[in-house]
This record gives C-alpha cells, structure tokens and sequence, in this order.
C-alpha cells in the first residue's frame, strides 16, 4: 500500500554525473597492505607519496598542495587503501605501483527510506526486555544522515557510563557541540570530502553531525531511542516511543547529504567506527542493484573488515521490490533486512447522511470540522473550473482518469473535500498523506457513496479523522516496495534474512525537516512515520544489541543464526506471512526470509549455525574469486585450497536449473551440510521434522542429533530429490530441529527455484 510513497518519499535518490575523460574523478584504490616499503612509517605516507609520484603536475613547488588535495581518506580498518581525485592517466600510472589491487569509482548509494517494540513483544513485564536486558553497555554505529541531539529519544536518563572500550568523539560544527553527547548519544561524526570531491562549488550550510534531514534520526531512535513520552503523529499512534534497545548507547556517522550521498564518505564513516569500537552497524543505505558485485561493492568489503572484528552488521534490503534479483546488501556476512507491516491501521471516517460509516485508511493531519456537508458527485473530476463551482461540498471522484490527476485538479480547484473511487486495491501511502481532507475507498464502498447520494434529495455526509486501530489482523505482511532475493552476486546464500517491522513506523525526527502539508502549508514535527527497508534494518540492528548484550561472546555469525532460526513465519492469524504485492499469497523465503523477527526466542535459541572469516573466504574461493581479489576482503592469508558453496547458513536454497532439454523423468539432487552448536544447557536431544517442499524429497541424516555437552558441535546433511522440471518456479518449505522436552524449534527455510536472473 506504501509502494508510490516509499519511492517518492523515503528514498533519497543521488543523481548521478557521467563519466567524462576531460575531468578528474573520484576512485577508491584498493592495495595490499604487506606490499609497504620498509621506508615508509605509515601506510598514509606511503599512499601519498605514491600520489605524488603519479601526479599531473609539473611543478614540484606544488606537487604536496596537489597531493593534498587530490587525496580524500586513508582507509585503515575497513579497506585497505585509500580515495582520491584522478584524472585517467594519474590512474592508469597508479595501476602500476606495487602493491596495486584494484579500483572503484566512487559512486552515489541510495538511503532506503512507537508501537513497534509492543508488536515484537518488547515490554518490561515480560520478554526481552526483563533479563534484565535494555541492551546495557552495547554500542550501535548507526551510518545515515546526522541526528537531532536535543529529541527525548536521546536522553540519557537511567542509562549506564560509556563503555571505557569507547574510543569515539563528538566532532564539533554547524549548530553543533560536542557538548550534545551524553550517556546515551556517545558519539557524532560526519564525512563530505567524497561529496565535495564531485561536487567542489557546493557550500553545505549544515556541516555537521545535526541532521537536517531526518533519516538519521529515525533510524537511530528504533535502534535505541530512549523511551520519549507524548509521541504521535499528529494525534496518529500517540503514545511512548522506544527504540529496540532503549539502554544501547548511539555513535552516528553522518555520510547523508541533501544534496547525494557517495561511497567514498560511507567507507570513511565505517572504518572510523571499526576503530571507535561499535559492537552493531545499523547500515540503511546501499549501491543499486545494478552494481551487485561483491569485489566492487566497497561496502560489502568494508563489512567483511568489520565481522572479521567481531562487529555485527543489520543492512536494509533495498525499496526496489517487488521482483526477484532486487535484493542488495546481501554480502553472506550481513544480515539482509526486509520489510513489513505492522498490527496497527491509522483511519478516517465518512459517516453519510444515513449512518452508514465508510472506514479509510488516512493520515490527514489538519483539524476538520465533524459537521455535515453535501455530497456531490463530478464523475471523473476532469475540470478544475467545474470543481471550483462546488468546492465547499464534499465532491465524490470516479477513476475515469488518473487518481493523481484528479487528486493535482482537486488541490487545485481547492476543494473543501474529496471521496476518490477507485478499482486499484492498495492505495498509495502517497494519497493517505493527503494534503487535505479526502477519502480513498475501493469500488464496493464507492457504489455505497454513489448509491446514497442517488437516493436522497439532499446527500451529506461527514469527515473524522486521528483514528488509530491496534491489534488488526493480519499482521505483519510483507510490502510491496521491500525488495527480493536471491543475491545477484551470491545466490547460493538464501537472502533476505529476515523481515522487520518498516512500513510506517513511528520515530523521532528533525523538528526542521517538513514532514507533511495541509493545503499549501508545511508541517513540522518531532515524530514522523515513515516506511522501508530503513525503518526495518534499524529494528534487527536493536534485537541483535539485546543479544549481544545477553551472549556478549557470541561471534556476529551466531548473533544472525539466533535472529534467523527463531523468527516467526506466520501472521497474528497463525497464518503463513503474506505478500502484499502477490494477491495476499503465502510469502516465500525470497519475499521474508526465515520470516518476521522475534527478539524474545532470539536471546534462546537452543541451537546457533556459526561461521568463521575461513568459511567465507572457503566461499569467495568457490566463487572463483582469485587470491588477489581475496586480499581485498581481508588482511588473512588465503590460498584458496578449500572452496565451498555450501556455507554454514541457517538457511537453504537449490536451483533447479533446467538445461532446456530436461523430461519429467530427469532428476534433481543437492546435499547441504550444516554444524550446530548447543547454546542450551547440556544432555539436549533434537529430532528433524521438515515441512512443505511440494513434489521435493528431503532427507536428513542423522534425523537426531544429541548434544552431551553446552557448545557441543553437531553436524548432519540435508539432501533434496526431485525433478528438474519443478511444478512451480518456487517451492519451499522448512526444516526444524526440535528438543525433546519442547523447549527450542531451530527452523531453518528450505528453498527450490527454478528463477534465473536473466
């Protein structure tokens, strides 16, 4: 319902500036670390004296201030290398330095832009939160457009000291002091040198941590926010606002600019934090998908850097769904967050002249007198003109034309009130967020309208509006806009991961960024609501802080293992989860992942899947990605003797790809293995039960695994069986270890596809 709006208004589109040969560019030059002459005291200084070595300039008494400004960052913990400004011939010059391994061009990314903690069963009554576990003395970085220091989400009232471990600081700028930090807020740093690099006569009148814009602000307040009392959306979801860990301490990196947000700065940001010391990265932005390669994706290079620390990553999906192949930010070490809805309905009502009450969703904002108006009907609401002459009634539109040229003729006409009839079934959040008062109702409600106003000389009817309804089933749904696996550039890993509340969700924002208008007039607020893939990936950044601070020894790889393996298929109707954009169709794993997440099974998982950097570098190399590509991603030697596909994932996923010549009597196999280790207590037996798979026989071997011993590792192998020429493109289903007292239900989906990217 949320898709128009969510590409309108919660993506920051960067526009993006041809490549011409005649101007420098900005590059990210990727170099082996253990290539550093002996001579130099710093990787820096050896970076810029290769600068200077290739430098266009012919005069020498320059050639430092040309360095200087020719170089950007020196990366030291997230990637190895550098960025700076070159022309070609600097580059190509470059490529043959010592130690060279690769380029990227510094390119723009896209930023995929309560009562949530109560939907996940977040309260200090029971669950998650009464350990006691707020998430004490854990550190999220969270990677977006600044913060908004002064908002109660960013109290620190009963929070704990900062960590002695910290080593952040709050920079000082426009509107901004480090005197902002506190407890709670612990640390504030902003990156434009890749920007301005693009951008060299831009003047930024916010350089500072502040933010101006929002984003960051709300994704950071889901994270951790602390509890702000009063929070509504103009009258909408009032109530208290918490974020998922309300005791984790905050450092934001400020990397989103109004005017674009570039890789460049993004690496400056997350290898600061590497080095700060943040135990969670919450990331909401990302390349698009056209750029899914993971040696080109520095992101995804920096985040291996930071799993290989022990840091943990919660990235969004991205807002391009819903086809298959949308997903990014699906590197295997992450934890790729999609998005759905929440058990929550914001509402207006048209109450005829009869009675007769006709429900809508709204989000109007402004006051609304409650009396009653006529009701006139103009059909397609064409004319402006014609709609001035009765602007003061409430005027009934039929969908004869465009619901946004009539929605632009209504506005323009300045109307008093509007019903808009339409056949198409999932109204826009664009239209809910009317700039004044109106109704979108499908075409049985519309002849109800239509059919009053036919019978009655003098139809009136009459609009309220603020109306919040919790518990609606069912809920969650997966929404159009989130976007869907598999992973371009790995799709033997099943991905997303996990589905997180992010269809308008209440959180503190920029009181100076217009959230809304009423006619002509801007609104401002210090709470919006807003969705996407944003709003979800900060959601799992909170609950892995909750179990962070519950298994502080856990390695990132079991911290997503206890998230995926107790996430939740199915709705509050003890349904399967279902998929907004397919009919209300059961969701697969391509659409959800392992489904919604569950921060209270999360902390308990009886069973954990674990991996190591050498299992992922075991899959780079079975990638056929070379030793020298290899070297990008990590400083461990790695002669890639041992490749595997199969890595150790709480997941499942087999292409059943038919050559063309297949019969329906050719046949399919794959065998997976897997290792489990017992997080529970010691003498846990678990059998294998596994559901679904349509026409697919699965087979686990042994179908019990008994653990002697807590940390005890198991292994099994899960094999499927079945025609090249599946009945559907996708099937799936699901395997669960259960214990035998009943305790834990390790699920893990099953996936077989015949979906091809081309």
């Amino acid at each position: 319902m949320n898709f128009l709006h969510t590409l309108s208004t919660v993506l920051f589109i960067v526009s993006f500036h041809p490549f011409t040969r005649a101007k420098p560019d900005t590059y990210i030059i990727h170099m082996d670390p253990s290539a550093m002459p002996k001579a130099f005291s710093s990787h820096h200084s050896w970076y810029f004296s290769m600068l200077s070595s290739i430098s266009d300039t012919s005069e020498a008494a320059s050639a430092s201030s040309t360095v200087t400004s020719k170089h950007l960052y020196t990366y030291t913990h997230s990637i190895n290398g550098f960025s700076a400004t070159l022309t070609l011939s600097e580059l190509e010059s470059l490529k043959k330095s010592f130690g060279y391994l690769s380029f990227t061009r510094d390119r723009p990314l896209t930023v995929h832009t309560s009562h949530t903690s109560q939907f996940l069963g977040l309260n200090s009554v029971s669950g998650a939160w009464t350990a006691p576990n707020y998430g004490e003395d854990v550190i999220i970085g969270i990677v977006d457009s600044g913060i908004w220091p002064e908002s109660e989400s960013y109290s620190d009232e009963g929070m704990a000291q900062v960590p002695t471990r910290w080593k952040g600081k709050c920079e000082s700028g426009t509107n901004f002091s480090s005197s902002f930090c506190n407890k709670k807020l612990i640390g504030a740093r902003f990156y434009n040198k890749g920007l301005l690099s693009s951008h060299p006569k831009l003047t930024i009148p916010m350089n500072s941590p502040r933010d101006i814009n929002g984003h960051g602000t709300h994704t950071s307040s889901i994270a951790a926010g602390n509890s702000a009392k009063g929070a509504s959306y103009f009258g909408y979801a009032s109530g208290t606002a918490n974020g998922m860990a309300p005791r984790a301490h905050i450092a934001m990196y400020k990397v989103v600019w109004r005017y674009g947000t570039y890789t460049s700065d993004v690496l400056a940001a997350i290898d600061q934090a590497i080095q700060d010391g943040v135990d969670i990265l919450s990331l909401s932005l990302g390349l698009s998908v056209d750029n899914n390669v993971l040696d080109d994706d520095p992101i995804a290079v920096a985040t291996f850097a930071a799993m290989e620390k022990g840091i943990f990553i919660a990235a969004s999906a991205g807002n391009d769904g819903p086809l298959y192949w949308s997903l990014v930010n699906g590197a295997p070490w992450m934890l790729t967050v999609a998005a759905g809805s929440i058990d929550r309905e914001f509402d207006g009502i048209l109450t005829l002249g009869n009675g007769v009450q006709i429900t809508f969703e709204s989000l109007y904002p402004g006051n609304f007198s409650r009396n009653q108006m006529p009701l006139v009907v103009m059909d397609e609401c064409a004319s402006v003109e014609e709609l001035r002459q009765v602007r003061n009634n409430i005027i009934v539109c039929k969908d004869h034309l465009s619901i946004s040229d009539q929605v632009e003729n209504a506005e323009s006409a300045m109307v008093s009130a509007a019903v808009f009839i339409s056949s198409y079934s999932y109204l826009s959040e664009l239209y809910t967020r009317s700039s004044f008062p109106a109704a979108f109702i499908g075409l049985d409600d519309g002849q109800t309208v239509i059919d009053y106003i036919k019978q009655n000389s003098d139809p009136r009817g009459r609009f309220q509006f603020r109306k919040t309804s919790i518990g609606t089933k069912p809920a969650p749904k997966v929404d159009a806009y989130s976007s869907r696996g598999p992973f371009l550039s790995c799709p033997n890993v099943l991905k997303p991961d996990i589905l997180a509340p992010g269809s308008l969700v209440l959180a503190s924002w920029s009181p100076v960024s217009e959230v809304t208008k009423v006619g002509s007039h801007p609104l401002f607020s210090k709470f919006n609501l807003l969705s996407g893939t944003s709003m979800a990936a900060p959601h799992a950044a909170g609950v892995a802080a909750l179990v962070k601070k519950a298994h502080p020894d856990w390695s990132p790889a079991a911290i997503r293992s206890a998230i995926m393996t107790t996430a939740n298929p199915f709705d509050n109707n003890l349904s399967p989860i279902k998929d907004v954009s397919n009919f209300n169709q059961p969701a697969s794993p391509l659409d959800i992942g392992a489904g919604h997440i569950n921060p209270i099974k999360a902390l308990d998982p009886g069973l954990v899947y674990d991996a190591t950097p050498q299992d992922y570098m075991k899959l780079l190399c079975a990638m056929n990605y070379t030793s020298k590509k290899i070297r990008m991603f990590t400083k461990l030697s790695h002669d890639c003797m041992n490749r595997s596909l199969d890595l150790n994932y709480p997941t499942f996923i087999a292409f059943f790809n038919d050559d063309g010549l297949s019969t329906s009597a050719d046949k399919f196999e794959q065998e997976f293995q897997r290792t489990v280790t017992n997080v529970g207590k010691e003498g846990m037996a678990y059998t294998a039960k596994v559901t679904g798979m349509d026409g697919i026989k699965v087979m686990v071997e042994p179908p019990k695994l008994v653990f002697k011993q807590k940390y005890e590792k198991q292994s099994y192998k899960l094999r499927l069986e079945g025609p090249k020429l599946l009945k559907k493109d996708v099937i799936f289903g699901a395997l669960s270890w259960r214990d035998d007292a009943g305790k834990y239900m390790v699920t893990s989906p099953i996936m077989a596809t015949t979906i091809t990217s081309q």
